[in-house]
């Protein structure tokens, strides 16, 4: 009897990959890892206000479900019987925060993005309180620092400004959640027995966990005034959660939960202390396994919970390195100036200069992220002349991508004391090869991307697959699949590479420091945040069109 005929080489896995800008159904193969078939729907982003990035939390789960169904459409047209799909995982954006009504289940305000900057003043007043004026002053037990981007601040907002939120909290109704814990809930019985949990690398970006007891923390949740009793169960990244309430795939159980950037962790399988990953998609992050013991970082990176494959398992910490805006820079050509018809567009747009011409570019629309914590900075392009074109401004949007990851990798390496001798890639933007190239370039060391570039989602199947009372997926590095891949080898001179990233840096600290919390209102009443060769907030629409077709000529 031939391996294939055998009907455990037939169990697959689906995964749920709920990101920034697009949901993703992938049912892969349990045994060989391969991708079987895939769904996507693009998510609709809001931005009511300069700073603030919302999505609707009810479309997130109608975008879910509408890609569940369609990919079990496509399998059985494949001739595949949808009840070999054993388990399911559930890999997210992580930070952004949903408040919902358990009685009704209806979400109480939009999903808050994890690039929002409306906690900005409360950042700015808890920082003013804490002793030295110390941003790190939760270090020890998050890993974090005090900022915008983590989801106890957007929690805070909503309890001090929705007044359905504040009321439902007041009478014991709210449910708090990032979107894992919403999806779970929602998939497995809403207000009808659904289960309200989330898993320990979701739960280690909230600030209110403690990273060291793998539980909630009374001190962390009395800082930020948040009433413990609102917040998910907090369970390991592998294990049986719940099961599919309806829909093709009721009863299937799902059984694996990572953030995003942990699956893509587990998915290019950074098992081994040191081991590193950068994934680009909407941001850029780059993770570092550090092994069973949290390592503090001295450089402006994160301490964070890498992944904990199963309830008996040990938990596996990681230094991150976050970088805001990665792909959303091209989104923002694309929608914001008009300089590109689709994302995909940019590389052929960027080859016909093959140089930035001097341009650069620091995309800080939500502030800086790693390593710098500044959320007062602002998007800066400088450095232009009358030769500048929209090919020139491309470029320098990709470069500026690279930049950023080059001075991640820097404090990595500065932190652990041992430089990374490779990177290995993974996201959306790896399919562009010219930025892949100019990474290495920047870098100087090899980028490494798997063929099949799908590791977030694989990351969560491999979970889902591997959980005790599923066990259809053997998580062992020494007997999977072993990954085709390219590698991209640096060609440019070091020295050329190191002139052009220290005017990156030159670049950076220009676009320092450039908001503040008083902003001068101009007649109508809008905050000033455009001017020659600086650009404001990602909300900036047609008037940043008409001005660049004013002074640039950019289509």
């Amino acid at each position: 009897m031939s391996t294939s005929s055998r009907p455990e080489a037939d169990s697959l896995v689906g995964a749920i990959d709920q990101g920034t800008s697009s949901t993703r159904f992938l049912v892969f193969n349990a045994k060989t890892a391969e991708l079987i078939s895939q769904h996507q729907v693009e998510i609709n982003q809001s931005f009511p206000k300069e700073g603030w990035v919302e999505e609707d939390p009810k479309e997130i789960l109608q975008s879910v479900c509408e890609c569940m169904e369609r990919t079990s459409e496509k399998l059985i047209q494949l001739n595949i019987n949808i009840s070999n799909v054993k388990a399911i995982g559930v890999t997210n954006q992580r930070e952004t925060t949903v408040v919902w009504d358990k009685e009704t289940g209806e979400p109480l305000y939009n999903a808050i993005v994890w690039l929002d900057l409306r906690t900005q003043s409360t950042v700015e007043k808890l920082i003013k309180k804490t002793p030295g004026k110390n941003k790190n002053h939760l270090k020890d037990k998050t890993g974090l620092p005090i900022s915008t981007y983590f989801s106890a601040l957007k929690l805070r907002w909503l309890m001090d400004n929705i007044e359905s939120v504040a009321e439902a909290v007041q009478t014991n109704r709210a449910v708090f959640g990032t979107v894992d814990s919403w999806l779970i809930w929602c998939l497995t019985g809403g207000k009808n027995g659904g289960v309200h949990c989330t898993d320990v690398t979701n739960a280690s970006r909230t600030m209110l966990f403690n990273i060291h007891t793998m539980q909630w923390d009374p001190e962390l949740c009395k800082y930020f005034d948040v009433p413990i009793e609102i917040l998910p169960e907090v369970r390991s990244s592998s294990e049986i959660y719940g099961y599919m309430n309806s829909g093709s795939l009721v009863g299937v159980p799902i059984s694996g939960c990572l953030g995003d950037q942990s699956a893509a962790l587990v998915g290019q399988m950074c098992f081994k202390d040191g081991q590193a990953k950068n994934t680009y998609g909407t941001g850029c992050f780059m993770l570092k396994n550090t092994g069973v013991k949290p390592v503090m970082s001295d450089h402006g990176l994160l301490t964070t919970v890498a992944y904990k494959l199963g309830r008996d398992q040990p938990v596996y910490y990681a230094l991150e390195g976050s970088v805001a805006i990665a792909g959303a820079v091209v989104r923002w050509l694309k929608e914001n100036l008009g300089i590109i018809k689709s994302s995909s567009d940019i590389e052929k747009l960027a080859a016909t200069a093959g140089t930035s011409y001097g341009c650069y570019f620091v995309p800080a629309f939500s502030g800086l992220y790693a390593p710098y914590w500044e959320p007062s900075a602002r998007g800066i392009i400088c450095g232009l002349t009358q030769f500048t074109n929209s090919s020139h401004l491309a470029f320098a949007a990709l470069e500026a991508v690279c930049f950023q990851t080059r001075e991640v990798l820097d404090a990595m390496n500065q932190d652990s004391g041992v430089p990374l001798s490779q990177l290995q890639v993974d996201g959306g933007m790896t399919a562009n090869k010219l930025l892949m190239q100019l990474q290495a370039d920047i870098l100087c060391i090899p980028v490494v991307r798997p063929s099949m570039s799908e590791t977030t989602a694989l990351g969560a199947a491999m979970a889902a697959g591997a959980a005790e009372g599923v066990c259809v997926w053997t998580i062992n590095p020494d007997g999977m699949t072993s990954v085709t891949s390219e590698k991209y080898q640096p060609k440019i001179n070091p020295d050329e590479s190191e002139f052009r990233y220290t005017r990156w840096k030159k670049a950076v600290q220009k676009a320092m420091n450039w908001e503040t919390m008083e902003p001068v209102p101009t007649e109508n009443g809008r905050h000033i945040m455009l001017t020659v060769g600086i650009i404001g907030s990602s909300d900036v629409q047609c008037s940043a069109k008409v001005w660049n077709q004013q002074k640039f000529g950019f289509q």
